[in-house]
């Protein structure tokens, strides 16, 4: 399958691809071969690689932890936004989060993937993404 030019990638990702016990393991490391001899890249922001280090740390030790920080943030795209993404993703919040169990970080990337990224496609293995009407590749 062809993967298009740029992804943006989810704390299931991340987590799958380092987890050899986790149901998305295999398929999360196909993915990253396949972006990888496409020279896809991979996009996240700053709120993702918080919460996959904290989850990293508290499931499988600091050992992972510091691997992904290491080994997997350098080649990662993280973007920095504004304030309006923030101030947007509190209203995304608000308005979504009353009917259906939404993170804040989801807001967060859910903002970020709609006004600065034009909509890209996603590697995630929650259904938080596709909930929120997102692309996802999985």
């Amino acid at each position: 399958m062809a993967l298009p030019s740029r992804l943006f990638c989810d704390t299931s990702f991340f987590y799958a691809c380092l987890d050899p016990n986790d149901s998305n393991h295999n398929r999360a490391e196909e993915l990253t071969a396949d972006a990888a001899a496409s020279s896809v890249t991979l996009v996240t922001t700053w709120d993702i690689v918080s919460e996959t280090v904290t989850l990293l740390r508290y499931r499988l030790g600091y050992q992972p932890a510091l691997r992904f920080l290491e080994e997997i943030k350098p080649h990662l795209t993280v973007v920095d936004y504004g304030p309006q993404v923030r101030h947007e993703a509190e209203r995304i919040f608000r308005q979504r989060g009353r009917r259906r169990r939404l993170s804040f970080c989801d807001a967060i990337s859910y903002t970020t993937i709609t006004t600065l990224l034009d909509h890209i496609p996603c590697l995630a293995f929650d259904r938080d993404f596709r909930a929120l009407g997102l692309t996802v590749i999985v």
